[in-house]
Formats: C-alpha cells, sequence, structure tokens
C-alpha cells in the first residue's frame, strides 16, 4: 500500500459543518483493507501532535471494527485520522467531521493502489 491522503477541501465538500454535542465523535472504524492495521491515531484538525496509539496493543485485522469513543467534554468536532498497516504502509485522512460520521469504513483500491474511505 501507498501513502493516502484525502484533502480536507474534499472531505469539506462532502460533509457539512455541525456544532459538537458532548459524545458526538464517537464512531465505528471498520477495516476491508486486506490487510491488517497495527496503529489508528487522532488528532484534532489543525494541531501537530498524532498523540497516542487509539488501539493501544491490540491491532484491527482485516473484517474488524472497532468503536472509537471520545471524552464527552471533547466539542471539536473536525478530527485527522492516521492509520498504520502491519507492513508500516500509511493512510491519512484530514478533516473528518465526526460529529456528522457514525462510521468510517477503509478499502483497499487495487486498481489505483491506494486506501480509500467510505464515511457514514
Amino acid at each position: 500500500m501507498r501513502f493516502s491522503t484525502l484533502a480536507a477541501s474534499a472531505v469539506c465538500l462532502a460533509l457539512s459543518m455541525g456544532s459538537a454535542v458532548a459524545g458526538d465523535q464517537d464512531f465505528t472504524l471498520v477495516n476491508k483493507t486486506g490487510y491488517e492495521i497495527n496503529k489508528v491515531f487522532g488528532r484534532e484538525s489543525g494541531t501537530r501532535d498524532w498523540g497516542s496509539d487509539i488501539l493501544g496493543r491490540d491491532t484491527l485485522d482485516d473484517g474488524e471494527s472497532v468503536l472509537i469513543k471520545f471524552d464527552h467534554d471533547e466539542n471539536a468536532c473536525k478530527w485527522d485520522m492516521r492509520v498504520i498497516y502491519s507492513d508500516n504502509d500509511t493512510s491519512t485522512w484530514t478533516g473528518l467531521n465526526l460529529c456528522k460520521i457514525s462510521k468510517v469504513t477503509l478499502f483497499w483500491d487495487r486498481r489505483n493502489q491506494r486506501t480509500t474511505a467510505r464515511l457514514d
């Protein structure tokens, strides 16, 4: 897999801005890439620090999903997400409006050699 970035402007076109309500950022991450995901990082859009691996010691096998929960005091809606696969390839998405998204499903697009995300 090669590094893939979904530009913030493309995300903004697909999603409208909304105000945050406590806990609205929680979402389910679904791995349908055909590869194991070793690490998942998140950061508020516009910041630099990726923080700690959300999965901790766990991994997310192909076909598995995980509920990613936010602190109820969190107000930001726009987040960036980075995943690192078992072969150390990385995919990054920016500007995800998690107040409007309840599920992110990742797919490996063999034809275009990149990871894509369906946002529901």
